[in-house]
């Protein structure tokens, strides 16, 4: 089998000692993949093992010669896929906080409308409930009825009865 990247011992030590020392399992496979190729190992057994493509894996194996160990260690995501910052969305919402404090209703739509022409794009209504949830907003209404009120019919038979009893 002909390999195009070889790999001095001393990477392979360095490769073992950076996997046990790391705690991520995404970036155990792939440093996995570093020293199954090490040891030898072609890119289909490789792939069979961790459960890669064989391009994603040469691709790693790639990456670890031209940009170093800590390309394929570290981790590179960091989850925070939002369009603004905290405090811009914290003074974005400041303009409809307002509107709340005057015993307005605010409507999403309204805020999502308002919230695209912000960023530029558009974007799906489970943004601006995220958004409003990350700021301690909650849905507030007033109830159509008291939840313990008692029926028309109860109602007209207690009148009934306090006239009897009054007369």
């Amino acid at each position: 089998m002909k390999m195009k990247y070889k790999f001095s011992e001393g990477q392979y030590e360095e490769i073992k000692k950076v996997r046990k020392q790391n705690r991520d399992k995404q970036t155990d496979k792939r440093l996995q993949v570093l020293e199954l190729r090490c040891e030898g190992k072609g890119l289909e057994e490789i792939a069979r093992i961790t459960g890669f493509h064989r391009s994603h894996v040469s691709n790693l194996i790639r990456k670890y010669f031209e940009e170093g160990l800590e390309a394929v260690s570290e981790k590179h995501y960091q989850g925070n896929r939002r369009n603004m910052s905290i405090e811009e969305e914290a003074r974005f919402l400041e303009q409809f906080r307002e509107m709340a404090e005057q015993g307005r209703v605010l409507d999403t739509h309204e805020i999502k409308v308002t919230y695209e022409k912000e960023v530029g794009h558009s974007i799906g209504c489970a943004q601006v409930y995220r958004v409003l949830h990350r700021h301690g907003w909650r849905k507030v209404m007033p109830r159509s009825k008291h939840p313990k009120r008692a029926s028309e019919e109860v109602i007209e038979t207690s009148k009934k009865l306090t006239m009897k009893s009054n007369g």
